[in-house]
């Protein structure tokens, strides 16, 4: 075997391994060790004992944890968490805590293992998996619904400050976040442009925590929250957001949406749709980051990702015409599509 097929095999068992090393990250995360270590390096003994676990069966995660470079041998018997594994704290500005948690749980794990069946009939896994789909999973079970609205927040909150980079929201009146979350890229956006009012729209587990965030940004005074089912209406305004949502969805859902909106946005208003936008090559950075996400939809929803003219044809169903696309934001693979309604 030559040293390049060497190269080749060690590349494809890591992708191969690829779920042990989500699983550890999970273990280690449901088990709270990186919480255990946020103060520094323990003895492994006594972080055992802390954390109610078998101090030879935690000794062997924390070897992986080591192995990964998420954590670290302060000394002999002693570990301390990397640098890698401070996302995983639940406190860290670029938190990963959440995803790790959701990525990791059984119900997830378990929908991922039916991708087979999802590649082979276009359908969901994990409708398959479940015999019910994600979103009606969440409703009935609410510790796994707090995780997953927390996860998309975490996705949220770092991308938030380069939209008001990218856009200029400073000529708008009122401003409508469809499907909105906790508020934080609203919060964001009426930061930016403070002579904005806003709207927070979502399910009333969808804005949880909501008024706190736009209490600590500054801006409650200014956004009012509303609750509902954004495919039966939405809060009229001349500038609505629709971010990570069109991707959960069919076409012919996402087109039911986008007509909901079109009935409520103003005239002269305009509609940002924050998506990935699947590239015409696939050989880029970008490209990687929306083929995965693509897959994800595929596993979790049934939705998919789209290319420029899937989405040109998708914003035509529902009463708009694409104007702009704007570059990724902030090295993400997420873009603005600006739509005028037609």
């Amino acid at each position: 075997m030559t040293d390049h097929s060497t190269s080749r095999y060690a590349d494809l068992s890591r992708m191969a391994f690829g779920f042990a090393g989500s699983q550890i990250l999970y273990a280690a995360v449901r088990l709270g060790v990186p919480d255990a270590l946020a103060a520094g390096a323990m003895p492994v003994e006594k972080l055992a004992h802390s954390l109610g676990c078998d101090p030879g069966g935690l000794s062997r995660l924390l070897r992986a944890l080591v192995v990964l470079g998420v954590a670290e041998e302060a000394s002999p018997g002693h570990v301390a968490l990397a640098a890698l594994g401070e996302p995983l704290l639940a406190g860290h500005p670029r938190s990963m805590r959440s995803s790790v948690l959701l990525l990791g749980d059984p119900a997830t794990w378990q929908a991922w293992g039916a991708l087979t069946h999802g590649a082979r009939t276009g359908e969901a896994a994990f409708d398959h998996v479940h015999g019910r789909p994600l979103f009606d999973h969440l409703a009935c079970h609410p510790e796994l619904s707090g995780i997953f609205n927390t996860a998309m927040r975490e996705g949220t909150g770092w991308i938030a400050p380069e939209v008001p980079k990218a856009y200029d929201f400073t000529g708008a009146r009122t401003v409508a976040d469809i499907g909105g979350g906790n508020g934080a890229l609203l919060a964001a956006i009426l930061a930016a442009a403070p002579g904005v009012r806003g709207i927070l729209f979502d399910t009333a587990e969808g804005v949880a925590g909501a008024s706190e965030v736009l209490r600590r940004a500054g801006v409650s005074d200014r956004c009012s929250i509303e609750r509902g089912d954004f495919f039966e209406r939405v809060p009229a305004a001349d500038l609505m957001l629709v971010k990570g949502v069109l991707h959960d969805w069919d076409d012919q859902r996402c087109a039911a949406l986008l007509r909901r909106c079109r009935e409520s946005i103003a005239a002269h208003g305009r509609l940002l749709v924050l998506e990935p936008v699947l590239p015409s090559r696939l050989g880029t950075a970008e490209a990687a980051g929306v083929v995965m996400s693509d897959i994800a939809m595929l596993v979790y929803t049934g939705g998919r990702e789209r290319g420029r003219d899937e989405f040109r044809r998708l914003l035509a169903a529902g009463g708009f015409g694409l104007a702009d696309v704007t570059p990724p934001l902030a090295g993400s693979p997420i873009r603005i599509l600006v739509a005028d309604p037609v």
